[in-house]
């Protein structure tokens, strides 16, 4: 009888150390479980960093690739605005240049026609006054002949000299003194030389008294 109470103790011993196994194992294996788990979790979360922090960088790239494009485009546009002012001024100021030439021209043709109107007139009061003396009347008519040939010259001159490439001209007579201006930014000396061959003939004006300039 006490042996077999004896093995029932050494029974339930081994039954309750199964038991204590048992559930040692279980909780083991559910903490080793949730390890990995929470291990799996903290790979996921980082990776998700690691991601957030690639798309985070990629878009910062974008967004300064985008800014440098913008930027340059705009410096391209400023450059271009600018290089279109800078041609757009040129244009204007040859065009005012031009203008202003023409002008010069046409204002120093008038007062030099108006100068020879106002000579002519005088001396034909002259020549017609019933008080002027003989001598006087035949000086104004040599005055009028030679500034009616003094015009008629100085227009077949200008006339040639155009026929040459110039299209404005001006020629001043002073005696014997005869000085040509012409449009142009810079005379070769064929050029000089075949304006003072117009004007030494058909003025008969002597080469050293031929002065001519450019504007």
């Amino acid at each position: 009888m006490k042996m077999l109470k004896k093995n029932q103790v050494v029974i339930y011993v081994i039954a309750l150390m199964l038991v204590v196994a048992g559930y040692l194992n279980y909780t083991s294996t559910n903490d080793f479980s949730a390890a990995i788990q929470a291990s799996s979790s903290e790979e996921e979360l980082a990776k998700m960093a690691n991601l957030g922090d690639a798309q985070l960088v990629s878009s910062n790239i974008l967004n300064e690739d985008s800014s440098a494009q913008d930027n340059l485009t705009s410096s391209n546009n400023a450059i271009v605005e600018n290089n279109t002012v800078n041609e757009n001024e040129t244009i204007t100021t040859n065009s005012e240049v031009s203008k202003n030439n023409v002008d010069y021209f046409s204002t120093s043709k008038l007062e030099r026609d108006t100068m020879y109107s106002q000579m002519l007139e005088t001396y034909t009061n002259v020549l017609n006054s019933s008080n002027s003396l003989e001598t006087q009347k035949q000086s104004a008519q040599e005055e009028i002949t030679k500034i009616n040939n003094t015009k008629n010259s100085i227009m077949i001159c200008e006339n040639l000299i155009k026929t040459k490439g110039f299209e404005n001209i001006i020629i001043f007579v002073n005696g014997d003194s005869i000085s040509i201006i012409v449009e142009d930014e810079q005379l070769s000396p064929e050029e000089v030389a075949q304006i003072q061959n117009i004007i030494s003939r058909e003025m008969n004006a002597k080469i050293e008294n031929i002065h001519i300039s450019n504007k």
